[in-house]
């Protein structure tokens, strides 16, 4: 018996995901999340053999989630799936302890080779993304934003995608003063003046749409 634990906050998106996850051979049993809230909630009452985890939701980074599940489930794998520029996340996904990689728009053909691999305790990683990484990995690793901690990436990602102080302090169950002291830390550790700088940097390195 195989527990998948599917976390990501559009429902078409588990559907199709469930979808797929029944052509494995093993008997499952899939479970599903809508945010990080729930996602703890349900490994507070049980165990599971594979996350699928989406990196964008509505109330949490799904990197500080990856952290956090690492220090409190390490034997637990997690699947990474994302619409975002894969180079620019994988490396920060497998060194918080990602057991895989997936961009969404090639799960229909990769997802399930991905979970078996996973599932035997090996890593799983496109070729494609394999190549990037290796032609790529010294340029990222130089880029100005591997400079910010875990929570400064958020707050710096929300801002990128215009939101408000109001906005992501609500969004991040913190103060508008604390977001406040997160900006300006973020604009003085990339070296910007204003927010439109910020965000050009933002849509130029491809972490935002």
């Amino acid at each position: 018996m195989i527990r998948i634990l599917i976390t990501d906050d559009h429902p078409v998106v588990r559907q199709g995901i469930r979808q797929i996850l029944d052509d494995l051979e093993e008997e499952t049993i899939i479970e599903e999340a809508n945010n990080a809230r729930e996602l703890f909630a349900k490994l507070h009452k049980n165990d599971f053999d594979i996350i699928l985890l989406d990196i964008s939701m509505p109330d949490r980074s799904g990197f500080d989630v990856l952290e956090e599940i690492k220090k409190t489930k390490p034997h637990i794998p997690v699947l990474i799936l994302t619409m975002y520029p894969q180079e620019q996340y994988a490396i920060r996904a497998f060194k918080l302890g990602a057991s895989g990689f997936l961009m969404k728009i090639t799960a229909a053909d990769e997802l399930l080779v991905a979970v078996r691999k996973i599932l035997k305790g090996a890593k799983y990683i496109t070729p494609s993304l394999a190549e990037s990484l290796a032609q790529s990995f010294e340029e990222l690793d130089e880029s100005k934003h591997t400079k910010l901690s875990e929570r400064e990436r958020t707050v710096f990602i929300k801002i990128a995608q215009g939101k408000s102080i109001r906005e992501i302090a609500e969004d991040l169950l913190l103060s508008e003063k604390t977001i406040s002291t997160y900006r300006s830390r973020i604009l003085s550790k990339l070296e910007f003046k204003t927010t439109a700088e910020l965000i050009r940097y933002a849509l130029k390195e491809g972490l935002v749409e």
